[in-house]
């Protein structure tokens, strides 16, 4: 059997006038489109809600409800649909209006059905090629899966095959790295590599556990050890036999409890608060930490002989600053992630979100990232995440924070990953006009002048462009 054959794509055409209704419909049928036609503009949209079309053809002048109100409840609930004007009352006024708005297009009637076909067939082959983009993104994703963490950059690649080396032969090992960048993945990436993997992975976070209890806690106890040991307790490190102790925060840990650590990895064995009696113990132990322990040392508030110990071997984690191509990566796996979870049909981002979400530092790294696309497939309405869903301080981060700049900025496709790279965060500045001059001459220089091609990377029409491209003297 072959593959799967594409599903079809949806276009709605919204017109009060039936034979001109039937005259597009007819006229634009081709295999793989699928075209829903209303001549009520309230059930067009109830069509564009419920079935999610790709592209919409909507008169400008209707009974009730204009094709200037359906342009904008379509961009609210979806501003990736590529919608398409038509009107018997030209004027540049309302070309310019429709086109702010995020129409792709505006024609005047009677329109050319060579030119409709035309235009109809590129936004369809755009579609299509959004699909097998999201397919090829869900593969991406897939193939840069590594126990548990994701990445394509030279930094998590080198980390990657660093945990390969060490996985099998590690007794203690030292991660390093901001709050938020993955150091417990690390930790059960070596556990699950190691010989170890048949047991447990036992955690303790040592910023968590309170200075009297710590060593109960870690160690274990005997009965009557203290006010309240009632009975004998297994510790951590004892629970640990076997497999591996994840010490997470090492930095956190009592100074009193890293000598009693110490003496416990020298001689594998570990005796129970309130007992005379040493149990052997055979585990492997990662510890972590987001501060710098050698800056600690000096400063006595961590052991140097504890240090040498657990750092035979050091592996640092990169912050998510340090590797932003894995960014859409990270996107695609939080948004299909979150999807699920809120059962949620979410396809992606708008490319104006992506923007803003590429120029952001990410001083909480991918937790962070993570916080802030589910708070967005909370919030978003529709399948695509766009500026507003995102978290407030986000857009506080824009010049003055004006969510507005951010939003003038055109919306483009879906895909996580796009094509290319984002622009700088310069590209918030100035004025409306000068960021959709700027974006034009962008897309004029990566298309070599080609009109039509720069329309299409831009999502207007070409009419569009090159009324723009008038006005500005381009």
């Amino acid at each position: 059997m072959g593959p799967n054959p594409a599903p079809p794509i949806s276009l709605v055409v919204i017109d009060d006038n039936a034979n001109s209704l039937e005259f597009i419909s007819t006229a634009l049928r081709q295999p793989g489109l699928e075209i829903l036609t209303a001549s009520d503009p309230e059930e067009g949209l109830e069509i564009i809600y419920s079935r999610h079309p790709s592209v919409v053809i909507t008169d400008l002048v209707m009974p009730k409800v204009s094709g200037m109100e359906v342009l904008e409840r379509i961009i609210e609930f979806d501003p990736s649909i590529d919608v398409i004007l038509m009107t018997a009352h030209y004027s540049t006024e309302s070309a310019v209006e429709a086109i702010k708005k995020g129409a792709s297009d505006y024609l005047n009637k009677p329109v050319s059905i060579a030119t409709l076909r035309e235009k109809i067939s590129k936004l369809v082959m755009d579609a299509r090629g959004r699909q097998r983009a999201s397919e090829l993104e869900d593969e991406l994703v897939r193939s840069s899966r590594f126990e548990g963490m994701i990445g394509r950059s030279p930094e998590m690649l080198e980390m990657f095959a660093k945990v390969r080396r060490v996985a099998p032969h590690f007794r203690t090992i030292l991660v390093t790295g901001e709050t938020g960048t993955g150091k417990d993945l690390v930790a059960r990436a070596l556990h699950q590599l190691s010989p170890a993997a048949r047991g447990h992975f036992v955690v303790l976070n040592c910023s968590a556990v309170v200075e009297t209890l710590f060593e109960s806690e870690l160690f274990g106890h005997v009965r009557g050890a203290f006010t309240g040991a009632t009975s004998d307790k297994m510790g951590l490190v004892e629970h640990a036999h076997g497999g591996t102790l994840f010490l997470d925060e090492i930095g956190d840990m009592p100074l009193g409890t890293q000598a009693k650590l110490l003496r416990t990895l020298q001689n594998q064995e570990v005796q129970r608060v309130g007992s005379l009696v040493a149990r052997k113990v055979d585990l492997r132990v990662v510890a972590a930490t987001n501060r710098d322990l050698r800056a600690a040392i000096a400063n006595k508030e961590f052991r140097e002989d504890l240090y040498y110990r657990l750092s035979m071997v050091e592996l640092r984690v990169p912050r998510l600053a340090e590797r932003k191509e894995d960014l859409p990566l990270l996107m695609r796996h939080f948004l299909d992630r979150f999807a699920t979870q809120f059962n949620k049909p979410i396809r992606g981002l708008t490319h104006r979100a992506q923007i803003l979400l590429s120029r952001h530092e990410w001083p909480g790294n991918v937790r962070e990232l993570e916080n802030v696309l589910g708070h967005a497939c909370m919030m978003v309405m529709g399948d695509t995440i766009d500026v507003p869903d995102l978290p407030e301080y986000l857009y506080e981060e824009l010049p003055e924070g004006r969510l507005a700049e951010a939003q003038a900025i055109p919306t483009a496709s879906a895909s996580v990953a796009g094509v290319g790279s984002a622009p700088s965060g310069g590209e918030f500045q100035g004025s409306l006009e000068e960021h959709e001059k700027r974006l034009i001459v962008r897309a004029l220089e990566q298309a070599n002048g080609n009109q039509s091609q720069a329309a299409r990377v831009l999502r207007i029409g070409r009419d569009a462009l090159r009324y723009k491209i008038k006005k500005y003297g381009l």
